[in-house]
Order: structure tokens, then sequence, then C-alpha cells
């Protein structure tokens, strides 16, 4: 596992709390914002108890990625653990879904931030308006990302401070709804559709996953993103189940289908409050955007590293030590999906994305800890049980796989079709060079 050329120019400017503030930001993004209400339709007053059941489950799959980080302290994350465990071909399929999900995800988000803005100022709420907003967030992140990669990590953190602090506020103004029969409910524990609701459910804790891609440019990356990895999920967890809590509390239970945040801000503090959480769910997609556009070009410059796609993208700027053509090429392929597609278009089949790349990384682990040396074991997590964890995250995995329908996986298999021409493309193109 040695560490390759390009990758030694990148700099090491993430420090843990930009590593907490980019797992913040990739997870908590517009999901949260619509989710309480329609997990609360399914499962009533059990729902914050869900949020935290799933939270703990989903953990297995955090700890397992945890571990596997704490092997390395290159860029790459999930395509070097599937290469080093299973080839570069599966290496290359695994970075290159995981990249798609994470570039159409900019680019849903971005649409969901404007409809968001068209809903504060009418002006706003137009084609020109929207294709103005989608363009002018995505160029100025995208450059932000250029010029190196601590103008991207204080975006993230000054989106952090934005979308956090109101949902704190909101949490404290909504205990004083919260008794004991929301707290601990009474009656059946029954979800109606449990799959189906689990699987909207889980949207709310994905995304994580991208930390490990920025570990070439993170201090102490074998120790700072397990370590933030783990406390920041564990937190986001807390922090969902106490605002679900206060959801279910709030709001009344025939309202449940068709509420939001906003609904809850509106009941809490009026049309303030409204306004208040409006603002913070746009906040809150500007993270997680952030956090999409500094950590997803890092994927197609690992692929591009070790020769998966063309070599340009792997082309680090002489002055600000980023990425540049990798950033470039993954912001002018958001802004296109943004501007000529919309939300639902840009959201189909990325569950199913992720879980597979979730199971290859999960299976990569056995072959991992055995091929490490003994220094490098000796430092790294190792998770307690040997492989209990491990299996536990694969059950969650591959339950949640069997809720998806035929349409996600032939969705998937055109978009891995796609991927797999440019591989084929490059390796041939570098057959002959070496020839």
């Amino acid at each position: 596992m040695t560490a390759a050329p390009r990758s030694a120019q990148l700099r090491r400017d993430i420090g843990y709390a930009g590593a907490a503030f980019l797992v913040l930001n990739s997870v908590i993004g517009a999901g949260i914002f619509a989710l309480p209400g329609k997990v609360a339709a399914g499962a009533g007053p059990f729902s914050p108890w869900l949020f935290l059941i799933v939270g703990v489950l989903f953990l297995a799959v955090v700890l397992t990625f945890a571990e596997l980080a704490s092997y390395y302290d290159r860029t790459g994350g999930p395509i070097l653990y599937a290469t080093d465990a299973f080839g570069p071909a599966v290496g290359f399929g695994t970075g290159w879904l995981i990249f798609l999900a994470r570039m159409t995800a900019f680019a849903a988000n971005a649409n969901v931030m404007a409809a968001y803005l068209g809903s504060l100022w009418d002006p706003l709420d137009t084609g020109p308006a929207r294709a103005a907003i989608i363009t002018a967030v995505t160029v100025g992140l995208t450059w932000a990302n250029v010029l190196g990669v601590k103008d991207g990590v204080r975006a993230v953190g000054v989106f952090t401070f934005l979308k956090v602090i109101p949902l704190l506020l909101l949490v404290l103004l909504g205990l004083q709804h919260v008794g004991g029969g929301a707290l601990i409910p009474g009656g059946d524990f029954r979800i109606d559709d449990l799959g189906g609701t689990t699987l909207l459910l889980i949207y709310a804790y994905v995304g994580f996953e991208t930390i490990g891609v920025t570990a070439g440019e993170t201090r102490s990356a074998a120790r700072t993103v397990p370590s933030a990895l783990i406390r920041t999920m564990l937190a986001t967890a807390a922090l969902y189940f106490l605002i679900v809590l206060v959801f279910v509390a709030a709001i009344p239970a025939d309202a449940y289908a068709g509420a939001t945040l906003v609904d809850l801000g509106r009941t809490l503090a009026g049309p303030a409050g409204a306004i208040a959480i409006t603002l913070t769910a746009v906040f809150s997609i500007g993270g997680n955007l952030a956090g999409s556009i500094l950590a997803a070009p890092r994927l197609l410059f690992a692929l591009a590293e070790r020769r998966m796609i063309p070599q340009p993208l792997a082309r680090i700027h002489d002055s600000y030590g980023t990425p540049y053509r990798a950033i470039l090429v993954m912001g002018a392929m958001a802004l296109v999906l943004g501007l000529s597609s919309g939300f639902v278009e840009l959201a189909i089949g990325s569950s199913v994305v992720r879980l597979l790349g979730y199971i290859v990384c999960i299976l990569a682990l056995p072959g991992i800890r055995r091929r490490a040396g003994d220094a490098l074991r000796a430092r790294a997590l190792r998770l307690p049980g040997g492989y209990a964890v491990p299996a536990i995250a694969l059950g969650v995995c591959a339950w949640l796989l069997a809720q998806s329908g035929s349409g996600d996986w032939l969705r998937v298999s055109v978009l891995l079709a796609i991927g797999l021409v440019l591989y084929v493309a490059e390796k041939r193109y570098y057959g002959n060079r070496a020839a």
C-alpha cells in the first residue's frame, strides 16, 4: 500500500473539525426537513424511536467504514478498499457508482435549494431565477474548492454553523411540548410498510462514506477520519431523535403525512419560525452541497490516478495544490444535470447505488485485515467481536437492497455501463502507450 506520486502533492489542510464538518454536511442535507412527517405517517408516535433504532443498526455500517479508513491515509476511500481487496475492476465500479451518487445528489439538492429560496420570495420562484440560483451556487462552490481545500472546508464550516444552531434552537423550543406519552408512547408497536418506511428513513444517514475519499488531504488521516466519523454519526442520530420527538409531540397526528420541519417551525414560533426553518433548510442544503463538491471530485482524481479513467483528471494545480480538473468536471456535470433535470429524476436509483458500494466495502474488510502488516494492524481501529459488526452491516444493507425494484437495478446497470466504457477506453489507451 504505497502512496502514489500525485497524491503526495495534495496539501493536508483538513483537521479534525474539518473532517467532522464534512461528515455532518454529507449526512444532514435536505432529507431531515421532509422525512419526519413521511416517517411519522407510517410509524406514528414510534417514529423517533424508529429513527434511533435504524441509526443504531446503521452504525454497524459506519463502524465498518471507520475500521477500513484506519488502514489508509491516501485519497480514494471506497476505491482503495475495493481495489486492494478485489482488484482494479471492482475498485473502479465501486468508485464510479459512489461518484455518480454524490454528483447527482449535488444536482438534485441544488434544485431543492432553488425551490426553498423560491418559497421565500416570489421573484425567485421562476424558471430563469431557478437557473440563476443553481448556476451561482454550483460555480461559487466549485471555484472555492479550486482555490484550495482550506476554502472548501471554511465554506463547509460556515454552513455547519448556520444549519445546526437553528435545529438545536428548534429542539429547545419544542421540548416544552414533549410529555411522557410522546417520549414513551403506549399501544402496539405497529409500522405500516416497514420496508418502504425504513428505506425512506435511511436517506437521512447516507453520505458519510465520502469522508474517506479526502484522507489524502487530512492530517493524521488514519486516526482523524475514523474518530470524526463515529462521533459525528452518533451525534447526528441523537439530533434526529430529538427533532422527530419534538415533531410528533407538536404536530397533530392527522397532519403528519403532509408536514415538514417548516410546519413545525410555524407551530412553535409562528410565521417567523417558518421563515427561520426555511432559511435553515437552505443553509443545510448548502452545507451538503459544499461537502459534495469537496469530496466527490476526489473520487474522480483517485480513479484517474490509478489509470481507471482518463489521466488528465489526475492533474493537480501548481499553485493551489488541488485536483482542479476533477473539481471542474464535477462542477460542470452537476451544473448541466441541475439545469436540465428535476429532483425526482436525479434521485432515481441513488439508494441502490450507495448500498451496492457499501456491500463491496464491507466484504473488502477481511482481505484488508489479512494484508495489513503488523505495524499497520497495531495502530488501526479493530472492531470487537471479530466479524460480528461487519456481518450485521452486511445484513442491514442486503435487507435494504431487497426493498428496491427492478427499475432501480436497470438504471444502475446503465450508469455502470457508461463508466465501464471509460474504464476500458483508458486501459486500452494506457496499454498502447505502455507498449
